[in-house]
């Protein structure tokens, strides 16, 4: 079993940066690809970026040249760098783990919520 921890949500102004960490913890052998997604109020889930196990990153047109995905395997940690902020950015913010192409685990989430 892996457990995921979010962390680094807050309250930021308009233009402000943020990083997100999601610490795994449990038996975590194998590739992993890891993702961010978010969840805005009243909407549902959205992907925003994924790192692959050879650290190729992909991202939503949406963060494309504000945000940045980067892990470091041996804290078994994932970052979310936000640059840039915006109020459209306001979301709980969940990471995924893919172990191996068979299991996949969540975390429970972290809030954002950027005022204008």
């Amino acid at each position: 079993q892996v457990q995921l921890v979010e962390s680094g949500g807050g309250l930021v102004q308009t233009g402000e940066s943020l990083r997100l960490s999601c610490v795994g913890s449990g038996s975590m052998d194998g590739i992993k690809t890891m993702r961010w997604y978010r969840q805005p109020p009243g909407k549902p889930r959205e992907w925003v970026g994924t790192i692959s196990g050879g650290g190729i990153t992909n991202y939503a047109n949406a963060v494309k040249g504000r945000f940045s995905i980067s892990r470091d395997n041996s804290q078994n940690t994932l970052y979310l760098e936000m640059n840039s902020l915006r109020p459209e950015d306001t979301a709980v913010y969940l990471c995924n783990w893919n172990i191996a192409g068979v299991w996949e685990f969540w975390g429970q989430g972290t809030q954002v919520t950027v005022s204008s």
